[in-house]
């Protein structure tokens, strides 16, 4: 005891400063010693944060003599010597317009669409092709080097198709387009995309359709960004289905069928080799599921809000909607992306405890965000919306000069319609 009573009290000597030196037989003699700080690192994930909370507005493009909303956002895919050069903007007023990257200055402009445009994208191996999905059945192929305004390849699909989303494939290979549903029939059609520009007197066929897994509007497809042959769609029936194309038929390859029970708006992938799968639907609600989980007894449902408008923030940084999602790499965190009806993006993270904003960017949009595009490689963000303004937001930068406008929102002859969900889902398959 009296050892222990000597240790204790030397211990909180120690520990309330001064430092104590031991001399011969014990005597003590004090020594001030300066103020020790421990600075605790910031994580990879809170560097992140802050750098995404921290983003500026760094170029806009000038407004076009026809304003019309900015539906949706690519970006031309990094060759190995350099970053995308090239944005391609798919508009409102049935126009895909394409862009420099870094000016945002206009190049040219594609509007031979006889319906809506419904995705834009580019390949993965090229950079100056471009694809889109129309309401008029077609999915059409776009070089961007020619100076011509007809599409190189136009990829056909059945007479009462009504493509609504579409997506291509990491290998360049598959292009897949979900449709609007009529009488009682909902496809994903798919082509073989190669060859766009050996055959483009053509038009071609579909290879094939999957017409069982969807009871409603395919409203979102999503190929995996590293596996060519999986892909997830979504669906105002409340379902996301994950499929391998490699297998023979559409039973076998349905891999599971999540439920969210409402109408899905945006899906993705996302996690540790991207192995699970997110979506958001058309009343603000978000899912995040984790099909590795498919074989084992856990649950694979990571976290389900059935309103993000009432869990993230209030009063006047309330989030309004939201636009979409995206798996960071470096942090390996799910980010989602929502915003206000003026104009103000939310950035939000994602864990299995919830969400939790990361920041807000202001003062750029002066109506809603309809589209985003994400590059990692230098962390840029670009956005779209009801305004008509493409901006470009990087880290740490400031904008020579802002000619922002009291209200820039604009009419438009295109509404978001939202079919009411089939209240009678299929239950999940695994």
């Amino acid at each position: 005891d009296v050892i222990a009573g000597f240790l204790y009290a030397i211990l909180i000597l120690v520990v309330f400063h001064p430092v104590v030196d031991l001399i011969d037989n014990f005597n003590l003699t004090y020594k001030y010693a300066p103020l020790i700080i421990i600075t605790v690192e910031m994580t990879a994930v809170q560097k992140i944060e802050e750098q995404l909370a921290g983003l500026h507005i760094a170029k806009r493009s000038t407004l076009s003599e026809e304003p019309a909303y900015l539906l949706d956002i690519d970006v031309s895919k990094p060759t190995q010597c350099e970053s995308g050069n090239f944005v391609a903007v798919s508009c409102s007023n049935k126009s895909i317009r394409i862009y420099n990257r870094e000016t945002l200055n206009f190049l040219r402009e594609y509007s031979s669409h006889a319906g809506v445009l419904n995705g834009v994208r580019f390949a993965h191996a090229c950079d100056s092709v471009v694809f889109s999905a129309c309401s008029d059945g077609t999915v059409k192929c776009w070089d961007t080097r020619l100076a011509a305004k007809e599409a190189v390849q136009v990829f056909s699909g059945y007479p009462s198709n009504i493509f609504i989303s579409f997506d291509v494939n990491r290998s360049d290979v598959i292009i897949c387009a979900g449709t609007e549903k009529v009488d009682k029939d909902t496809f994903l059609v798919f082509w073989d995309a190669r060859g766009v520009t050996d055959c483009a007197s053509a038009a071609k066929e579909p290879l094939g359709v999957y017409s069982e897994s969807h009871s409603d509007d395919i409203t979102k497809i999503c190929f995996h960004p590293v596996e060519p042959n999986l892909i997830i769609s979504g669906s105002t029936d409340g379902l996301v289905n994950v499929f391998d194309i490699n297998k023979d038929n559409e039973d076998d390859a349905l891999l599971t069928t999540c439920n969210s029970d409402s109408s899905v708006s945006f899906v993705g992938w996302s996690g540790k080799g991207y192995k699970q799968v997110y979506c958001m639907t058309h009343d603000e609600g978000f899912c995040w599921w984790d099909i590795a989980q498919l074989d084992t007894e856990d649950p694979i449902t990571l976290l389900h809000v059935l309103d993000v408008r009432d869990t993230v923030c209030g009063g006047n940084n309330s989030v309004h909607y939201l636009v979409g999602g995206l798996y960071h790499e470096k942090a390996e965190k799910l980010f989602l992306i929502g915003g206000t009806s003026g104009g103000n993006i939310h950035l939000m993270g994602c864990s299995t405890d919830g969400l939790s904003l990361v920041g807000t960017l202001c003062g750029g949009h002066a109506a809603t965000v309809r589209s985003f595009c994400w590059n990692l490689k230098d962390e840029s963000l670009l956005t779209g919306g009801e305004d008509a303004q493409l901006l470009l937001w990087k880290p740490g930068v400031v904008e020579r000069s802002i000619t922002k406008k009291a209200s820039m929102k604009i009419a438009s002859s295109v509404h978001k319609r939202v079919r009411i969900h089939n209240s009678s889902l299929k239950s999940r398959k695994k």
